[in-house]
């Protein structure tokens, strides 16, 4: 059955093999078992019931509260072949009927339903009608009022297990934690489910927390490293998404809002014009779920503070859905915690009221980090810890050194004992600082011992390392908002008996290089245009998103192999028996002829690939393939379109060369001279080596990118000290 079950998998889909976790899960489907199963965004949940619908007599249910998501999936299984279809609020009535009947004839092997049209007159009576095979839980956690993403109509599920007690059900989720997993089997009625849970690890995925200063300017050079690349920006309210779309647009940039009070055909048109790539920047709010399933979203910002963990992640995990490197920033400010707190607030059930606070905290603990925050986020979902730097977030892309913490440790300690242990830690730092602040003086703390005893200490240096006295249980914070520090008792032994203490902190506030995957491929980038052309063509010919016709990853790999053939073209990860058929001709026909026209020869598709037709290399093979192109002169642009990465991702390669003793010649890459001599002088006026206060002193006519070039430059002339690792931020 296996074999039959792959060349379906090829022939419809274009993939010669299953990503982890699909055949066991897929297996069990097909022997007809319940299944829960927790995948990661971009893992192939969607294959898990597409490919047994295909091996399977009957229809396939899918139950999906996404409407936008439904389109792209049926969007996608046509365009390979698969006769598949929709029923929701944006058919007329003619047009539902008419796809209810055809479901009844047995013209389709998969159909993707609504939750709220379960609860409609009569439909459940028209599903008893059907042949139905298997049904199939898209956003279990939905179900749960434990999930971040509670929809009461998913409660109309339970019917299903009572009206259809002999057919499999399957249910899927991106997010769930072990709470919300019991949940959902209990709320669906799950038979013995086999619980498939594959790591939730995104290895793709950059992780970035920024302080909430300077944010738009800072927001701009991101999307600028990101140009003409699709972005989700999400913010706290309607107005919100407005004003910054509206900002961003005044900026040059294309963008859009996107949220639930904006007409249905407003947001419909928005949401058109991203997925068809004709506006790269979507602003929408972070309680408006998207729904939308396009692959190639290379940056998610979080301009303002999530409500939790599960939604955070959840939304992350729209970038890079195609398996390539995709960055997600979160910018913080501890001012965000209070908007929240107030909606909190006005929540009356108590239990509701607590388990949303407990939520906002441990968002709030995840952005005020001193270890990997990959491993935090990890951790939440009950994945074990699996090494201690993961090489893809900001605190793991810092170089970190060790340094002695015993005294600033007992000034802070004292403090939170002389102000009576029940204040925050900003109260405490202002204190410590001889801030002279209204709140000091009503309480008449000006007239403590500790009162400006840590002077030298900059509010944000002393906020960090409370943090860590409280990850080292030398400080306890209460729950609330508006957390109060106390002494453990492990703090006051530590006091009392003057222990030493060591802490970690960023060697020089920045980045090193990712070590995801080292891009094995070296596409031909004038052909790449070229086939894009023709992929946008097609798409709007057939009315459908260009990801549809082909994804980034197979045309990466046929601008890099020139296939010439229909057998070599069959070889690019995505091109099955349909589209082999349909799309072949064209493609091929652009191929060779930019082949004749310059000596080009077809490159055998050998290197075993993954799923996203990258292969692992070393960190050394990525960093000789950037020292190569800037061997050659190139701009950092022109470096980054060559090796489809992002340029931060390449200044940050440059700098870890240079760091390693390469002696490269970066003067085509400096700044012009006058610009150059203001950042130096920034530089030698700040006294640092991090480039937060020399940002900050230049201002947003400067972007972090020019200024890190011009540090690496002035580390290279020994005119600034040289680190054993990368600057940054």
């Amino acid at each position: 059955m296996l074999e039959s079950v792959l060349e379906k998998l090829k022939a419809h889909f274009g993939f010669e093999s299953f990503l982890p976790g699909q055949e066991e899960i897929i297996t069990a489907v097909l022997d007809r078992k319940d299944a829960l199963v927790l995948m990661l965004t971009g893992g192939g949940k969607s294959l898990c019931y597409q490919l047994p619908a295909l091996c399977s007599d009957g229809l396939t249910v899918v139950v999906s509260p996404l409407i936008a998501l439904m389109k792209d999936q049926v969007d996608n299984l046509r365009a390979n072949g698969v006769p598949a279809a929709y029923l929701n609020s944006t058919l007329t009535a003619t047009q539902a009927a008419k796809v209810q009947g055809l479901a009844k004839s047995g013209d389709f092997k998969i159909l993707y339903l609504a939750p709220e049209r379960l609860a409609l007159p009569g439909f459940r009576e028209f599903l008893l009608t059907l042949e139905v095979s298997l049904f199939a839980i898209d956003e279990a956690h939905c179900i749960s009022e434990w999930g971040h993403d509670f929809r009461p109509d998913y409660r109309t599920l339970k019917s299903l297990r009572r009206d259809f007690p002999n057919v499999p059900l399957i249910a899927l989720t991106a997010t769930a934690t072990d709470q919300v997993q019991s949940d959902i089997i209990a709320q669906l009625g799950l038979n013995e489910p086999g619980v498939f849970l594959s790591g939730l690890n995104r290895s793709n995925l950059t992780y970035n927390v920024r302080p909430k200063k300077r944010a738009f300017g800072a927001l701009l050079d991101l999307l600028e490293s990101h140009k003409n690349e699709s972005a989700i920006i999400y913010c706290f309210s309607r107005k919100d998404t407005e004003s910054l779309a509206e900002d961003l647009t005044g900026c040059g940039m294309q963008a859009l809002p996107y949220h639930a009070g904006l007409s249905r055909e407003t947001r419909r048109a928005n949401q058109e014009n991203f997925i068809h790539d004709r506006v790269p920047i979507i602003v929408a709010t972070i309680a408006f779920g998207m729904g939308i399933d396009k692959p190639d979203i290379r940056l998610v910002v979080h301009y303002d503070l999530p409500k939790s963990l599960e939604g955070y992640y959840q939304e992350t995990g729209r970038a890079g859905r195609d398996g390539l490197p995709s960055e997600c920033v979160l910018f913080y400010s501890f001012g965000d915690k209070i908007k929240h707190d107030f909606f909190i607030d006005q929540i009356e059930q108590s239990e509701e009221r607590e388990n949303e606070q407990l939520k906002l905290s441990q968002m709030v603990e995840y952005c005020e980090l001193t270890t990997c925050r990959r491993q935090r986020l990890l951790a939440y979902f009950g994945e074990s810890p699996w090494e201690t730097d993961c090489g893809g977030c900001d605190i793991c892309l810092t170089p970190r050194e060790q340094y002695d913490a015993t005294e600033i440790a007992q000034k802070i300690l004292s403090a939170v004992i002389r102000t009576g242990e029940r204040f925050g830690g900003q109260h405490v730092a202002q204190v410590l600082r001889g801030a002279a602040t209204k709140r000091v003086i009503q309480y008449g703390h000006q007239e403590l011992t500790v009162f400006g005893i840590a002077r030298e200490s900059t509010d944000e240096e002393l906020k960090q390392i409370t943090n860590s006295l409280v990850s080292q249980d030398l400080l306890s914070k209460s729950e609330g908002s508006y957390p109060t520090l106390s002494l453990t008792l492990l703090g006051k032994d530590f006091l009392k008996n003057r222990l030493t203490l060591m802490l970690d902190r960023p060697k020089s506030v920045g980045e090193k290089a990712a070590t995801f995957d080292a891009e094995v491929l070296a596409p031909n980038l004038e052909l790449l245009e070229m086939l894009r052309g023709l992929r946008r063509n097609i798409a709007e010919q057939r009315g459908v998103p260009a990801y549809v016709i082909f994804g980034d990853a197979s045309m990466l790999q046929m601008a890099s192999y020139l296939p010439q053939s229909n057998e070599s073209f069959s070889r690019i990860s995505g091109v099955g028996r349909v589209k082999l058929e349909e799309l072949s001709g064209p493609f091929l026909e652009v191929i060779r002829e930019f082949a004749e026209a310059n000596g080009l020869q077809e490159t055998s598709i050998t290197v075993r690939r993954t799923r996203n037709g990258r292969t692992r290399d070393s960190a050394n093979s990525t960093l000789n393939q950037t020292k190569e192109l800037v061997g050659l002169k190139l701009s950092i642009d022109e470096i980054a379109r060559r090796r489809v990465l992002a340029s931060s991702t390449i200044g940050s390669q440059i700098e870890r060369l240079v760091q390693t003793g390469e002696a490269l010649d970066l003067e085509h890459l400096m700044p012009p001279p006058e610009r150059m001599e203001k950042i130096k002088s920034a530089f030698l006026r700040t006294e640092d080596t991090r480039l937060a206060p020399v940002k900050e002193l230049l201002g947003d006519n400067y972007s972090y990118d020019e200024i890190r070039m011009a540090h690496i430059g002035l580390q290279q002339k020994g005119i600034i000290r040289r680190d054993s690792e990368g600057s940054g931020r």
